[in-house]
């Protein structure tokens, strides 16, 4: 028997003597690198904590003491602590979450894969703790220098630093980067700490601070984290660590160490094209290189944006604010006004963390900004936190907004130079994490619509957005076989609903959309409305993904589940058709 076997709980943990912990740590790497790398998942963060969260195990008495993770990718060494060792489906349908999971262990209290939270979570609960007479709770913020980046921090902190009376213990896992390297100020000040000389921003703001530690010294963390609780107060607690720690090729990656890694592919299979981020990068490197006035900006996602390419080649028109989406979209808004076009690279789920910064900073003042959506629609394997299935929901109902959802490679290009040509308002492109699929050729045009099947006699009418237009057609392909034949049409700019499109719907007895996004408020809802407004009497059927937090698994098996497969769209347009009135005529 492993050791690891007989730690299922963290009161095991600290049973065991301190001489046998770096068997232990070590142990727990050799699980890590041969779980996550046939799995898939965040590797580098999670090899940097390891001796970090056995100390703190056997420091703190979860879950009666609340630990909260910032972000909750580094949590995978604390999911074996707790009991939960089996990694081998680690974010795959039925197996472990990569995150933190409410349903998984009382030992998780917050499922945050958002970063910057953590602070404004342990303020709530030791404020809880006191309120209820909990004092001998204590309240633990695992907090990574990256995280530190974003606004949501400094907020909690001015807040946390205020009450001196009410002890809340931040565990700083510095490794000096997010998914790269720690961008800013604080970066600066964190190395002039890592290096003895201070002063600690920290203690500034109200704040006791103890460190550096190393935080692969597991004694000298426990001696910090028992030596912070006994203070009863607000402290930092700075532990130094490495990205990556005890793996050679992680330590040695100069990106991200790892950060995240893909599961290796089944024997034989090769990549078939592409990533939809890997054809962005190379045609926003051209658009740079015709028009000047093109910078872009992001959110401590450099590298998985597909920003590097344009960082190399134009280092200085390229902005990364750390984890700080609200300021990325209104420094945005102050390029624009400046003269410059900026294009915003962000995951969709992000995005969501910046809308009033859209809503009153870019489009109240009609301001021309390009935001890539990157992961838009069913990421899968991360789960219900990334998830960009909100986007269009969100976007839709802001004044002036423009979305586009491409359908293949050659259409983000053509549609990224058209948002970039656009200048009375802010635009927006979504596209999904995954690889391109072979080109589909449109055989007509309608409006700013491509026409991708057309049949003289057909009463049905599918609209799918972006990539799911690949379904659409096959599911088209599979009606005609059964005498239903049926007309084919990719939007392209989903928002606004093109007119040609409504009109075009009067002519059908049914009408489809397909998206990957909410029911709710989505490209789907906007066309009924439109559709609606027309006086169309077409059925309208609105296929998109149920408004849920959707677990983890594939892409595929989830769309699937969801009815956003070829055979999906069939059996809605079957059941649709009993209740659909003829078509007016054509």
């Amino acid at each position: 028997m492993s050791m690891l076997d007989t730690v299922d709980s963290p009161d095991r943990l600290k049973e065991l003597p301190a001489e046998d912990l770096p068997a232990l740590a070590a142990e727990i790497r050799d699980v890590l690198v041969s779980s996550v790398s046939r799995t898939g998942g965040h590797l580098g963060p999670n090899l940097g904590a390891v001796e970090l969260t056995i100390a703190l195990h056997r420091v703190f008495d979860s879950p009666r003491d609340a630990i909260v993770w910032d972000t909750g990718h580094q949590a995978y060494v604390h999911k074996l602590l707790t009991g939960r060792r089996d990694l081998s489906a680690l974010r795959q349908r039925g197996g472990l979450s990569g995150y933190p999971s409410r349903a998984e262990s009382v030992h998780d209290l917050v499922e945050n894969s958002h970063a910057s939270t953590a602070l404004s979570y342990a303020d709530g609960l030791a404020k809880a703790f006191a309120l209820r007479d909990q004092r001998d709770r204590a309240v633990v913020a695992v907090v990574g220098d990256g995280a530190l980046t974003g606004g949501m921090c400094w907020e909690a902190l001015n807040n946390i630093g205020a009450a001196p009376h009410r002890p809340i213990i931040v565990v700083l896992n510095d490794n000096g980067r997010s998914y790269s390297p720690t961008v800013g100020a604080l970066a600066a000040n964190l190395a002039r700490l890592r290096d003895g000389s201070g002063p600690s921003v920290f203690e500034a703001l109200g704040l006791a601070y103890l460190g550096p530690v190393d935080g692969h010294d597991i004694p000298a963390v426990e001696q910090a984290l028992r030596r912070a609780r006994a203070l009863g107060t607000p402290v930092v607690v700075h532990c130094v660590t490495r990205k990556g720690q005890g793996y050679p090729p992680a330590e040695t990656d100069e990106v991200d160490c790892m950060h995240a890694v893909s599961p290796m592919p089944a024997p034989g299979k090769q990549p078939s094209g592409p990533s939809w981020t890997q054809v962005l990068a190379d045609e926003l490197v051209a658009l740079g290189r015709e028009r000047p006035d093109v910078v872009a900006l992001t959110a401590a996602m450099l590298h998985p944006t597909g920003l590097n390419a344009f960082a190399h080649h134009f280092p200085d028109r390229v902005f990364d604010v750390g984890i700080a989406e609200q300021h990325a979209v209104t420094s945005a808004a102050g390029l624009a006004m400046g003269g410059l076009h900026p294009v915003v690279c962000v995951y969709a789920t992000f995005l969501n963390r910046a809308f009033d910064q859209l809503l009153m900073d870019v489009a109240l003042h009609r301001l021309p900004v390009t935001f890539v959506l990157d992961r838009a629609g069913v990421t899968g394997s991360d789960g219900p936190s990334h998830n960009g299935m909100w986007d269009l929901s969100v976007l839709s109902i802001v004044p002036g907004m423009r979305i586009a959802a491409p359908r293949d490679g050659d259409q983000l290009r053509s549609l990224l130079r058209e948002a970039v040509d656009y200048a009375a308002g802010p635009s927006a492109i979504r596209f999904p994490k995954a690889e391109v699929s072979g080109q589909l050729p449109a055989v007509g045009r309608l409006g700013e619509a491509d026409v991708l099947r057309a049949h003289p006699d057909a009463e049905i009418l599918i609209l799918p957005t972006g990539p799911l237009a690949q379904v659409a057609l096959e599911a088209a392909d599979e009606l005609e076989r059964s005498g239903t034949p049926a007309t084919v049409v990719d939007p392209r700019w989903i928002i606004p609903v093109d007119p040609a499109l409504v009109a075009a719907a009067g002519r059908h007895r049914l009408v489809v959309t397909v998206e990957d996004n909410g029911v709710a408020g989505g490209f789907g809802d906007g066309f009924a409305r439109a559709a609606r407004a027309a006086g169309v009497r077409a059925e309208i059927c609105t296929l998109g993904l149920r408004q849920d937090f959707l677990p983890h698994g594939s892409r595929g098996g989830l769309l699937a589940e969801q009815g956003l497969d070829g055979m999906g769209i069939v059996a809605a347009v079957k059941e649709a058709l009993g209740r659909a009135v003829s078509p007016a005529p054509r």
